[in-house]
């Protein structure tokens, strides 16, 4: 059993968070991946994903004003 590297657990989390994954595609993942780095990868790419619509909000607001 081959271990995922980060770019495959990035790609798995991010596909997730899109909400399309193959079930091919998905059982693969849950053989490779490791749920630490899942867990990691996913809190930091939610982070991001905050802080980027935050960002996001204050450029409109700012703009509008």
């Amino acid at each position: 059993m081959n271990k995922s590297t980060f770019l495959q657990t990035l790609s798995a989390v991010l596909w997730s968070f899109f909400g399309v994954r193959k079930s091919k595609a998905h059982t693969e993942d849950m053989q490779k991946l490791n749920p630490i780095h899942v867990i990691v990868v996913g809190i930091g790419a939610a982070a991001l994903f905050v802080v980027g619509l935050l960002v996001l909000v204050n450029i409109v607001v700012s703009s509008v004003q």
